[in-house]
């Protein structure tokens, strides 16, 4: 029974082993095959064909990604309120208890955001 049971693993662990190697091998294989050849046109940074003007180097400010982890919060969120809200009749009262924690643990995150003036723009 034990034999069955690594074997099972055994399979899992090559189906990992082959799908890191399928990841990292071409990453290998290009170090050592691409043709190397730096020339001032090829490393010159441009937008759209044409040679950008200034420090290609801008730092932003962390607004823009508090927002932006704002934003895929709340877009996971529908994810998991999407399907519930689609079978939540038949779910029973602890499990809209359970949505309605959610629901409240996201809206004082948002209203902490909010009053920390992460969402408001200068």
């Amino acid at each position: 029974m034990s034999d069955l049971y690594f074997q099972h693993y055994l399979f899992i662990g090559v189906l990992t082993a082959v799908a890191v190697a399928f990841g990292v091998a071409p990453l290998i294989l290009a170090r050592f095959i691409a043709p190397r050849r730096p020339a001032p046109s090829k490393q010159a940074p441009y937008e759209c064909g044409i040679e950008s003007a200034g420090d290609p180097w801008v730092q932003f400010r962390v607004q823009y990604y508090l927002y932006a982890l704002l934003f895929v919060i709340f877009d996971v969120e529908v994810v998991f309120i999407y399907p519930w809200a689609l079978v939540w009749k038949g779910l029973g009262p602890v499990v809209l208890a359970e949505m309605a924690l959610f629901l409240a643990i996201l809206g004082v995150a948002l209203a902490y955001a909010w009053k920390k003036g992460v969402l408001e723009w200068e």
